[in-house]
């Protein structure tokens, strides 16, 4: 029986596997940890979460509902393992890491059809069936293998992590528990900020020594927009950081009945509830810098930090130039690439890009006729983005109700709006997959 090659244990990796094992089809799968780690992993199981540990929105009126509605219908291991090990997040959906990681790697790997390779993968295989999802964090020597199949098209651009501190090293005296607008039940921990402690805040925070560069970083330094250093963002103006993840809309301060000046948010890592991160706070800064900077937010002043943010390398493909929508190379039909290497941006949309690459892989193993997904649908419409050959600057994507076909009545609330985009798109997909 034909087997298909998967390298790399991520959630795109894990996503095509399991999907693949599930039709039948025998797979051999590759993961390089225990024996070698990236500079930001440190957990050995699959589908580790580096960066945060929200799967962002729930609701169907969001991009990222809908993704997440989507990909339910075509059997996501992602979302199943984590409504199990969710933790309370208002309405996104997050995650115990630890427990999600664990619950992964045992599904894959007790799998009859799936058998487990531990080891760095150097080279692309000459022939047979093969899916890459080696992630952004790609080693260097599977990069340079990549590089050398891609040529030009290949690129790299860079990503940061957010610092986690202990539940009970925040000042409850002075932070407060809520959800914006109330939605849900009060997941987050919020650090309110008047005029004065902001601007002080943010002049140290202006003036942090961050970590410098090494000298092959430097060169085609790239930074994904949704996961801007919080340093950078300061130094786009004084009111940046209050108009993105340090926005007080949505809150009252209990001690005042005020909305705050600026609020910091904190969300739980774990179940128990004993960790949290601090959203938006992805940080290339001194370990040392951090702590004294981020010390100065209201309720953080005696914080313990457990993980200090990291800036790491990520590295994607041009796709447009190389990719078909069912993540195939247009020049050898059997490989396939899935994840954030394509472009995707956001862990939803990495798991939803193994499930399709998977079951592109699938629908060709078995002779079956390639499916191409409408564009109102949201995996539609992010696998017409990766392989657009009309893009000429290509930049990662997270799922977004932008990159959707607008309605043909025009709709002012925007959230009736929204929710009507989703409901069309969500139907679409439904269509769509009794075909196939």
């Amino acid at each position: 029986m034909t087997k298909v090659h998967v390298i790399g244990a991520g959630l795109a990796g894990c996503e095509a596997a399991y999907y693949l094992a599930q039709n039948g089809i025998q797979v051999d799968l590759y993961e390089m940890k225990p024996e070698k780690y990236t500079p930001a992993h440190h957990y050995s199981g699959f589908a580790e979460l580096v960066c945060s540990n929200s799967l962002k929105a729930s609701r169907l009126g969001s991009a990222a509902g809908l993704l997440k509605h989507e990909m339910r219908l075509i059997g996501s291991l992602i979302l199943d393992v984590a409504e199990q090990c969710s933790v309370a997040a208002g309405g996104a959906l997050a995650v115990d890491r630890a427990k999600f990681s664990d619950l992964v790697t045992a599904k894959v790997s007790s799998h009859p059809n799936i058998k487990i390779h531990y080891g760095e993968v150097t080279e692309i295989p000459d022939d047979g069936d093969v899916i890459i999802a080696t992630g952004p964090l790609t080693s260097s020597a599977m990069a340079e293998a990549i590089q050398h199949l891609c040529g030009e098209h290949y690129l790299s651009f860079y990503d940061a992590a957010a610092p986690i501190v202990t539940a009970e090293s925040v000042d409850m005296q002075f932070a407060f528990l809520a959800s914006r607008y109330d939605r849900g039940d009060a997941d987050y921990i919020n650090c309110p900020m008047n005029k004065e402690e902001y601007e002080h805040f943010y002049e140290e925070l202006l003036h942090a020594q961050t970590v410098e560069l090494k000298e092959f970083e430097k060169q085609g330094f790239r930074v994904y927009e949704g996961c801007m250093p919080v340093e950078v963002l300061a130094k786009r103006g004084e009111d940046t950081m209050r108009f993105g993840p340090l926005k007080p809309v949505g809150l009252t301060d209990p001690r005042t009945g005020n909305r705050p000046y600026a609020v910091v948010q904190l969300r739980a890592e774990n179940a128990e509830g004993s960790l949290y991160n601090l959203v938006g706070f992805q940080t290339n800064l001194k370990f040392g810098e951090q702590k004294r900077v981020f010390s100065l937010i209201t309720g953080l002043e005696n914080a313990e930090f457990i993980r200090y943010g990291v800036m790491h390398r990520n590295t994607f493909i041009n796709s447009p130039k190389l990719l078909n929508p069912q993540f195939n190379m247009r020049d050898r039909e059997n490989l396939y690439f899935a994840g954030q290497m394509t472009g995707v941006e956001g862990y939803i949309e990495s798991a939803a890009s193994g499930i399709f690459a998977g079951l592109s892989m699938a629908r060709r193993l078995q002779g079956k006729p390639a499916v191409t997904l409408p564009d109102t649908t949201m995996l539609g419409a992010l696998s017409k983005y990766i392989s657009d050959p009309t893009v000429e600057k290509f930049q990662p994507m997270g799922c977004n109700m932008g990159i959707l076909p607008e309605l043909p009545e025009r709709i002012r609330d925007k959230k009736l709006k929204y929710k009507m985009i989703a409901e069309r798109g969500l139907a679409d997909f439904d269509k769509a997959i009794e075909e196939f």
